[in-house]
């Protein structure tokens, strides 16, 4: 290293790498948690305040971003669908399991439409949503041992009956309250797991 670039300036140089890089991160999520479901690599960077070709030194595409999106955010997100009370009756667990799940929607409700309206394009998105989607049929097995007794059929129609989809498809395009779609779920899952 020459001795005309100190330490400090190469350490300063480096915090504000860095804190350029989460600016980016942060307004990618900032803009889809608004709405902006796709954003641009331009949107990104004006809302960061970084130029857009700081964005690009740091994400060498839109790939890269959701990868590293994810790896941040990751443990955040399950946390908001993992644990809760687990026992119970299988009435009670059942009402437990949609409760959370259903929290853990409305929070994530813009970043998941954002994901879906991105699959088509994204190798990393999709591979991210399958993990996603994987750890909730597990998760759900979890609350509720016995889907295991299950035919295949009704194992499936749990699993779209707990999916994000019939969530926002009964909260936004049939507009009911989120108790209303609570007991409309509970009340599907209690249907096929003891019929």
């Amino acid at each position: 290293m020459s001795e005309s670039v100190k330490p400090e300036v190469v350490d300063g140089r480096r915090a504000r790498s860095e804190r350029s890089k989460q600016a980016i991160i942060d307004a990618t999520l900032t803009l889809m948690e608004e709405g902006n479901l796709i954003p641009t690599a331009q949107q990104i960077s004006d809302k960061a305040g970084v130029g857009i070709r700081s964005f690009f030194r740091h994400f060498e595409d839109m790939e890269t971003l959701f990868a590293t999106i994810d790896e941040q955010t990751r443990e955040s997100t399950e946390a908001l669908f993992l644990g809760g009370d687990r026992d119970g009756t299988l009435e009670e667990r059942i009402l437990h399991a949609i409760e959370r799940y259903g929290e853990g929607y409305e929070k994530q409700s813009n970043m998941i439409l954002s994901t879906s309206a991105q699959l088509w394009r994204s190798e990393t998105l999709r591979k991210n949503y399958a993990r996603y989607q994987r750890g909730l049929r597990k998760d759900l097995d979890d609350w509720l041992p016995e889907l295991k007794q299950l035919t295949r059929n009704k194992r499936e129609a749990v699993d779209a009956i707990a999916s994000f989809e019939m969530w926002h498809r009964l909260r936004y395009h049939q507009g009911l309250g989120k108790q209303a779609t609570i007991d409309v779920l509970v009340g599907g899952l209690k249907t096929l797991l003891n019929g």
